[in-house]
């Protein structure tokens, strides 16, 4: 058996991933071991330096390796990976020279660019149980002092230790931000620095974050890492500068290797704190430490912020969580149910999920109601009992939510009149946001489409149906359009 199988398969690896995901994933493992096993074919033992990038390999990239080795050894080709004690992984090794040219045109993206969304290699095999929300019921681990540098592997650096990778549930909603946190984990310092991640309330920004830290600190326990709130950052700049103890400030944030910094729409308008934190942001990326944040809306949207930091925000990789689809929504319930030792029949999960839209916080809530009745009660769970449990907030949502409070709801939002909504007038400026409210509206109650279309001015069903498959289509691609549904979405829930 040629010795040089594994350094040939790595070349035709470099060959056909991106040059980030290769020189992130592939390149700095060790050589492998081959052992040809005859008409058995050949076995590649191959030893990776810690659990989450032996799942990630495994997971993205065991099946494209072994099809590759199959076909230059000619014969059945066997992929063994194997955490590596950490004594035994030579400090430089590497599956290519660190020099080993690529050939022009064999990269398909540069390093630079997210992992598109339509490459199931890289997105849609999740190298650990996934994302999206599902927030166990932790206290948060004890704070910081005010102005104490985070003593490194203690609790100081606020992780939540629950809030991992395999506590979150994977979907379309959440691919392209968990993606990207995976790489930075995988690689910190080293790729989409800083990660701005935005989206409405209870869809997951904290979890994912957290789960950064979480596994960077399971590879370097000695890593100095800090999780805060915006708010906490606001509150260390002005006791320190009652103090007068700045020096304090900038050894506890510029000394960092990731700063996982939650809402930092906080800052508007607070001068002196966005410029500590420009001070920051510049000495941690000098050093390629790395820093992720999170916002309820992208950077250039952020107002009263310094253009010099949202200019800085955006420099990096930003990526949106959306609220999640019926799917996702159920099967957080059913893995959260699992967690709590109380399996739910999943035509209960579709009955929760179908009624609870708004995002994954109130999600949990609805489980954790339906859970605590049927303890109480003793009683098997099904949808009568769902029902019960939550019949508050059905009653809520149904007495709330009519197509009138819609229009209302939707014109507001949009500035133009409720009378619009029943005019014959046919601007971008009035049909755009009409069709929106016909497509909420169809969402959000139980009208069928004759009922909707006679209270939007006598209209057919089908200009109805038209609304509501483009408004819905075009929601799946625009990211803008559906953080305007969410927040819709989250004034009609009120």
């Amino acid at each position: 058996m040629s010795a040089d199988l594994w350094q040939r398969g790595c070349e035709r690896l470099a060959a056909e991933l991106p040059e980030q995901q290769f020189n992130t994933w592939i390149r700095p493992l060790p050589p492998a071991d081959v052992a040809d096993g005859g008409e058995q074919g050949v076995t590649v033992s191959l030893r990776v330096p810690n659990r989450f990038k032996l799942d990630w390999i495994r997971n993205q990239y065991a099946g494209r390796i072994e099809s590759i080795l199959t076909e230059l050894a000619g014969r059945p080709a066997r992929l063994e990976l194997a955490v590596a004690p950490r004594e035994a992984m030579p400090r430089a090794a590497t599956a290519l020279p660190a020099n080993q040219p690529v050939a022009v045109g064999q990269v398909l993206h540069n390093g630079l660019r997210p992992v598109p969304v339509n490459r199931p290699a890289a997105v849609e095999r999740p190298a650990v149980n996934g994302l999206a929300a599902v927030q166990p019921a932790m206290a948060q681990a004890p704070v910081a002092a005010s102005g104490a540098t985070p003593a490194p592997g203690s609790t100081r650096h606020r992780i939540n230790p629950a809030l991992t990778f395999d506590t979150l549930v994977p979907g379309r909603a959440n691919q392209m931000a968990r993606t990207a946190a995976l790489h930075v984990a995988g690689a910190p310092g080293q790729m989409y620095n800083p990660l701005f991640i935005y989206g409405g309330v209870g869809l997951g920004k904290t979890h994912l974050i957290h789960a950064v830290g979480n596994a960077l600190l399971k590879d370097k326990p000695d890593a100095r890492v800090l999780y805060l709130h915006a708010e906490q950052f606001i509150s260390d700049v002005v006791k320190n500068y009652q103090r007068k103890t700045f020096d304090e400030l900038k050894a506890k944030y510029h000394s960092l290797d990731l700063l996982l910094i939650d809402d930092v729409q906080f800052f508007a308008g607070k001068d002196r704190t966005q410029e500590e934190f420009f001070n920051a942001f510049e000495a941690l990326l000098a050093k390629r430490a790395h820093i992720i944040m999170t916002s309820d809306t992208y950077p250039k949207g952020l107002v009263d912020i310094d253009e010099r930091l949202t200019s800085r925000f955006d420099a990096g990789l930003t990526v949106a969580i959306e609220p999640p689809e019926l799917e996702m929504r159920v099967a957080i319930l059913i893995k959260k149910a699992e967690a709590e030792q109380a399996p739910m029949p999943e035509d209960v999960a579709f009955f929760i999920a179908k009624n609870v839209r708004a995002n994954v916080r109130e999600l949990e809530g609805a489980l954790r109601k339906v859970l605590a009745y049927s303890r109480f009660s003793h009683k098997e769970i099904n949808i009568q009992l769902a029902r019960e449990a939550l019949k508050d907030l059905l009653s809520i949502q149904n007495r709330q939510i009519s197509v009138e409070n819609i229009q209302k709801t939707v014109a507001d939002f949009y500035k133009i009149k409720v009378a619009d909504m029943y005019s014959k007038k046919r601007p971008a400026s009035i049909a755009r946001p009409r069709q929106i409210a016909m497509y909420l509206a169809k969402e959000l109650t139980q009208k069928s489409l004759p009922e909707i279309g006679e209270l939007f001015g006598g209209r057919d069903h089908t200009t109805v149906l038209h609304a509501v498959r483009k408004i819905g289509g075009e929601r799946q691609k625009n990211t803008e359009l559906n953080q305007q549904l969410h927040v819709l979405e989250q004034t009609l829930k009120g």
